[in-house]
């Protein structure tokens, strides 16, 4: 019975990691939409695109509207003490909204 705990358990430990991979894909994802709602509003306020201002301000526009990628946290007890939520347990990267 204990050996079949265990692999149940570790085969739902596996299934929520993400391969670095997978990780870059999904946070190139990311910016790729938050470029396309807020980069013609930043070329527009006169920032060259591509350009490092540029990129700052798109970023900016993505928090100031909500968009953005919220309180992420690379620390390995999770989203603890990000606008006062998560419950700090966690391992790996959390995400504090």
């Amino acid at each position: 019975m204990r050996t079949i705990i265990l692999a149940v358990t570790s085969a739902c430990c596996l299934l929520g990691c993400a391969t670095p991979q997978g990780q870059a894909m999904k946070q190139q994802a990311e910016m790729d939409r938050m470029i396309a709602e807020n980069g013609p509003a930043c070329t527009q306020l006169g920032y060259p695109a591509n350009s490092d201002l540029w990129r700052n301000c798109v970023l900016q526009l993505a928090e100031k509207n909500g968009t953005g990628r919220g309180g992420v946290s690379t620390s390995i007890f999770g989203s603890f003490g990000s606008f006062g939520r998560g419950s700090g347990v966690g391992i790996g990267i959390g995400v504090g909204r």
